[in-house]
């Protein structure tokens, strides 16, 4: 029974326990819950330099497409919602109905008007990553 490796039977299974450790991890901890009925495991990583530098531009990039269907979105659905508006003019027997859907038209709209807005932000921080990370840097002092 010495040999065999000993399993502790805990609520979550964690598949990576017994992954090796990267070779860009400069230091790894992991903690572990002290009251003896959770099981709970924490591991805290911190990563050495990266070899491949990131792509801002990329990144960049893929935020303001993101950002495009976004406005798609919000479009699409505001267009419905202005269709189920109309259809609730001239059905009056549906309208109650036509009138819940073009709400939540109204509603995916706004959702995808947000969505667009967030994108807008991550893509201006990554352009300003980018401008960080290709400035000259100045020391005076």
């Amino acid at each position: 029974m010495s040999e065999e490796k000993h399993h502790h039977h805990h609520l979550f299974h964690h598949k990576d326990e017994n992954k090796p450790v990267d070779d860009a991890v400069a230091y790894s901890e992991t903690t572990y819950a002290t009251d003896g009925y959770t099981g709970y495991a924490e591991t805290t990583q911190v990563l050495a330099d990266d070899p491949t530098p990131h792509d801002y531009k990329k990144e960049e990039k893929h935020h303001k497409h993101l950002e495009h269907l976004g406005e798609l979105g919000a479009a699409a659905a505001g267009a419905y919602a202005l269709h189920e508006k109309h259809k609730a003019k001239k059905d009056p027997e549906h309208a109650h109905k036509h009138k819940i859907e073009e709400e939540i038209a109204a509603v995916a709209a706004v959702g995808a008007g947000g969505y667009a807005f967030h994108e807008h932000h991550e893509k201006k921080e990554a352009k300003e990553e980018y401008k960080e990370s290709h400035e000259k840097k100045h020391h005076f002092f």
